[in-house]
């Protein structure tokens, strides 16, 4: 997250930010590196809102999409389409210039935005996991615990808490105040630096600790129960059998999301905690593809689909043509074989 942004540069800095004293020192790259750097991002990006968009189009449109695991989904769509669309941008640019030039309001509001879009996904793969514990594990009163209303109910707590959380630490003084005694550094001109960014990482580590542990937990609790149904699959009616195979592909693919985001925010979060610690020793290049790891994993989830879901092969196939303007295309059963 954008608080926690290293702001050492390399041994022998080419410049500064400002022509003032207290600059924050800047790397000038390349032209040619530069431009690479620009164009990546924008793949990356170009990449995030498309493949989230269409997640959020998809589950929208299709009527046979209109439960509450795909309700879930889509409102974790939208907050990873919506980090590529307002978070990404400023990132690129701040990586390849090495400094902050929007000033501090746009500084503070990237970082709430950032912080709001990530913390948000998280919960909702943790939400997603405890939908799908009560798909697998009590299948039989799934349908009616587990209903749109209790998933909209989910998504607003998904969106209110992290939102809540992010403006209580970034647009109150009560953090500055508190731990004023221990920030008498400020930050060099040019940096998008707050002032207990040596605190920040501290501050955010249960938000990112709790639901992984509840995620992992479930989700060993999942695959077993997974792995005994398995074995008695042969006893159950052809109809029930296809359900339940159904559910534990679900719970399967969405093993795999929650796995590769902690996988791209693992090294993120380890390095911010540590490098508080030790006085920000991460050398800038290292942090900076430690951040853009862990966005990459915004851009995970739809291709992820793509190799897992076959409704949303169908959905992308019948999108992609002219059938999606026929007006029978959004009752289409996209889960039948």
């Amino acid at each position: 997250m954008s608080a926690v942004l290293n702001q050492g540069a390399e041994e022998h800095p080419a410049a500064f930010c400002y022509q003032v004293n207290g600059s924050c020192p800047r790397t000038v790259h390349p032209l040619g590196i530069r431009l690479a750097i620009y164009l990546a991002g924008a793949v990356g990006m170009l990449i995030t809102v498309l493949g989230n968009l269409f997640v959020v189009f998809a589950v929208s449109y299709f009527k046979a999409l209109h439960t509450p695991t795909n309700f879930l989904l889509l409102s974790l769509a939208l907050a990873d389409m919506f980090l590529g669309l307002l978070v990404l941008p400023l990132s690129t640019i701040r990586s390849v210039e090495s400094c902050w030039f929007l000033g501090d309001f746009l500084c503070r509001l990237h970082t709430y935005l950032d912080t709001l879009f990530c913390l948000t996904s998280i919960f909702h793969l943790c939400f997603i996991s405890i939908d799908r514990h009560c798909a697998i594990c009590e299948p039989l009163i799934y349908p009616s615990k587990f209903t749109v209303r209790v998933a909209i109910r989910y998504i607003l707590a998904g969106w209110g808490i992290p939102a809540a959380y992010t403006a209580f630490f970034l647009y109150t003084d009560v953090v500055e105040n508190a731990l004023s005694q221990w920030l008498e550094e400020m930050p060099c001109v040019g940096s998008c630096q707050l002032l207990f960014n040596k605190f920040w990482g501290w501050l955010n580590f249960p938000m990112f600790f709790f639901p992984c542990l509840i995620m992992i937990s479930l989700y060993v609790k999942i695959f077993v129960v997974a792995i005994r149904q398995a074995q008695q699959i042969n006893t159950l009616s052809k109809n029930l059998a296809g359900a339940a195979k159904r559910e534990r592909k679900a719970a399967k693919t969405l093993g795999i999301a929650v796995g590769i985001y902690l996988l791209c925010w693992l090294p993120f979060t380890i390095d911010t905690l540590v490098d508080s610690l030790l006085n920000f020793v991460t050398p800038p290049l290292v942090f900076d593809i430690f951040i853009w790891f862990a966005y990459f994993n915004s851009a995970c989830n739809p291709i992820i689909y793509v190799f897992s879901y076959r409704w949303f092969r169908k959905a992308l196939k019948l999108c992609l043509s002219r059938e999606v303007f026929s007006p029978r295309t959004p009752t289409i059963d996209l889960y039948q074989e």
